[in-house]
């Protein structure tokens, strides 16, 4: 690997600390700062993510056509990012706080949305340029440093001791970022025609698709569920910070090792050892009670590691494909891109409110049933859900070559 990678490692680490710890840390802080109620902002955020349903593909449609002045589309996706992180945690809502939550939430997501697909679809071309093995060793940078962007999202407001300070500091990088990758941007000679019913008549996009809206689904339902889990199942508030940090990490240590296994066994293979490792760990989940804090830390390590493999190779495996096929990249991931957000939608919109029902009170916990639930959803749910996925990647014909 080569440090001219670096670039897309500090916008990939920035686009992650956006994305993942929003469902992490935006519906604690406006349950405990303002009051608002978990089935309310499961609410917003499953009918925020409906909006991508159209919203998704027309932003990949709009980087598909935008593509000569990608540095320019970029550069205003990145302002919007970062002011809607500052209202979101930096600003105390002007208005009623749940539509202050969803009217932040809306700028950034589509913030967001863009950015990924622009970033992942000029990736395809840089790829191309690094020669043999390089969607793989592209895929190996840029996210290692999504994983470390989330990690450092995850605990920067507990070590900064404040959500505002958070934000700007978010803000800042935002600008590093870009001054970082401002080069990288090609654009290209003539805008392409974006063609959605060509990408889909692809049959193995449509099976790499359903297949990341299957292997998404586990990590949306743990990151919803992560600190509520923590907090009143295992019995150890404070915990929450070290043990995202050692998740996140582990998952960022773990992406070089799976993009080499990769080139040396198949990405298949390597995909495959992942999943099952995903699987292991959380069956040993569900035992867990009050106060196996250490036990937990060693499953978190495991299941960080397997989320390296889901990060690194599926996405390669995608671009992969989409170079060989000749689809239109942007159009193709601004529906990878909405799979794997439909996935965080479904998990917000269904689990925050069962646990409302069954009588579950963040930090208390409530009764004993209320417990069971959610150790059965924060466990056994993604254990089902990563065997589909398994199921799905061994029925989806994925070239080596």
């Amino acid at each position: 690997m080569s440090a001219r990678l670096l670039p897309w490692s500090l916008l990939a680490g920035l686009i992650a600390a956006a994305g993942l710890p929003i469902y992490i840390h935006a519906p604690k802080v406006y349950v405990d700062e303002y009051g608002v109620s978990l089935g309310a902002l499961g609410a917003v955020l499953a009918g925020l993510r409906l909006v991508d349903v159209v919203q998704d593909p027309a932003l990949g449609w709009l980087a598909e056509v935008t593509r000569q002045r990608r540095a320019a589309m970029v550069a205003g996706a990145l302002f919007l990012l970062a002011l809607s992180m500052v209202g979101l945690f930096a600003v105390v809502p002007p208005v009623a706080p749940l539509l202050w939550f969803a009217l932040m939430l809306v700028v950034l997501f589509s913030a967001f949305s863009f950015l990924t697909i622009a970033f992942y679809s000029e990736g395809v071309a840089k790829a191309g340029r690094l020669g043999p093995g390089g969607h793989l060793q592209l895929a190996g940078w840029r996210e290692a440093g999504a994983l470390v962007g989330v990690s450092l999202a995850a605990v920067a407001p507990v070590a900064l001791g404040s959500f505002g300070l958070f934000a700007w500091g978010f803000a800042a990088f935002a600008a590093v970022a870009w001054l970082a990758m401002r080069r990288e941007w090609t654009g290209s000679a003539a805008a392409p025609q974006p063609d959605l019913r060509a990408v889909l008549r692809d049959p193995t996009i449509r099976r790499l698709l359903l297949l990341a809206l299957v292997n998404a689904a586990p990590v949306a339902v743990t990151s919803t569920l992560f600190l509520f889990f923590v907090e009143s199942r295992l019995r150890a508030p404070g915990s929450e910070g070290p043990l995202l940090l050692l998740f996140f990490l582990a998952a960022a240590a773990s992406a070089p090792g799976w993009s080499r296994m990769a080139r040396h066994v198949g990405a298949r293979r390597a995909l495959l050892a992942g999943m099952a490792l995903s699987v292991v760990a959380f069956i040993f989940a569900f035992t867990l009670d009050a106060g196996d804090v250490a036990a937990f830390a060693l499953i978190c390590a495991a299941s960080g590691a397997a989320l390296g493999a889901d990060m690194v190779l599926l996405p390669a495996i995608f671009a992969r494909h989409l170079a060989q096929s000749g689809a239109g990249e942007a159009t193709a991931f601004g529906l990878w891109s909405f799979a794997s957000k439909l996935a965080l939608a479904l998990a917000a919109a269904t689990l925050l409110p069962l646990l409302q029902r069954a009588g579950f009170e963040p930090g208390s916990g409530g009764p004993a049933e209320a417990l069971m639930l959610l150790s059965v959803l924060y466990a056994l749910v993604p254990c089902g859900l990563k065997a589909i996925a398994i199921l799905l990647l061994l029925a989806t014909p994925i070239p080596e070559s």
